[in-house]
């Protein structure tokens, strides 16, 4: 064959009607791309205007929170004065019930997120009787509204004399129905059922397997368990207002309510002393979810590949 028999291959020329399909295409989606813009900035705004606020309210004075536009700021920047005021006002309590909120929060959202994955784990990886009841009630635990379980908490707990204790906040945050769901469909879509075969057949132990390869490969899933439980204690409101009596036990969210309900009534806790407590109390969750982003955010979509 000479180089003129050669097969020439011929620019593809789109045709008229083509362009003219793609264009009417483009054009007609337009205005869905449009209309999905518009909400989605309807929305942010909805979400964001109380933010901004609660962080434009935290630099005036007490009296310009009432006599300047609410959504920017007043002639005096009181932030740094408010700031002092929050955290020496009844000798430095609101410090204590950040140190609680931690307390709570941390310490029930590690606890809670071990749980989780021993249940997930087993739920996903070992066959045994009653494993598809056991799962069924989780799912249904996870339709339970939390705040309903808070009355039936406190008559568990006051017969055993655990009401107005740390244990009457932590013991209910250790459980998080919502965790066991999504680690064990992350287990059963991450963790191959031939590597931990392998493992066995390597001689090693169940728990060695879970603490060496499970664990590392549920890592995202259990970071966005961790960081779920973690707000959802942080921002808790009724079940430590029923169980807590004492001032020095209260997590911030109900020392804050207390303040707020303060006016009128002698010393006064200023309105734009608890914004700005307010203000700060929602710093760490913010730190948090802005430093744990990029694992909560595969753990959201666990098991939508397999």
């Amino acid at each position: 064959m000479t180089v003129s028999q050669l097969p020439v291959e011929r620019p593809v020329v789109e045709s008229d009607d083509s362009r003219s399909r793609t264009g009417t295409d483009r054009s007609a989606a337009s205005p869905g791309r449009w209309v999905t813009l518009g909400v989605l900035g309807v929305a942010s705004v909805y979400f964001l205007a109380p933010v901004w606020w609660l962080v434009v309210s935290a630099t005036k004075t007490n009296s310009a929170l009432f006599t300047t536009d609410g959504f920017w700021f007043g002639g005096h920047f009181a932030l740094f004065s408010n700031l002092h005021d929050a955290f020496t006002r009844q000798g430095g309590i609101y410090v204590r019930w950040l140190l609680n909120t931690a307390l709570y929060a941390g310490g029930g959202a590690l606890v809670s997120t071990a749980v989780s994955a021993l249940a997930g784990y087993a739920l996903a990886k070992y066959a045994f009787r009653g494993r598809e009841f056991a799962f069924n009630v989780v799912l249904a635990a996870v339709l339970v509204p939390q705040p309903l379980l808070a009355i039936p908490l406190y008559l568990l707990f006051s017969p055993v004399h655990l009401v107005n204790t740390y244990w009457a906040v932590l013991i209910p945050s250790v459980v998080s129905p919502f965790g066991v769901y999504l680690s064990r469909i992350y287990a059963a879509a991450s963790v191959p059922d031939e590597l931990i075969e392998a493992g066995r057949m390597d001689g090693a132990g169940e728990v060695r397997i879970f603490t060496t390869i499970a664990l590392r490969l549920m890592s995202p899933a259990l970071v966005t368990v961790f960081l779920f439980q973690f707000v959802s204690i942080w921002s808790n409101y009724l079940l430590p207002a029923l169980m807590l009596a004492s001032d020095r036990l209260q997590p911030v969210t109900v020392g804050l309510v207390g303040w707020q309900a303060q006016r009128g009534i002698g010393d006064a806790v200023p309105f734009n002393v608890v914004i700005t407590a307010a203000a700060v109390s929602v710093v760490p969750l913010v730190v948090m979810f802005l430093s744990l982003q990029r694992f909560w955010r595969s753990g959201l979509v666990a098991g939508s590949v397999k």
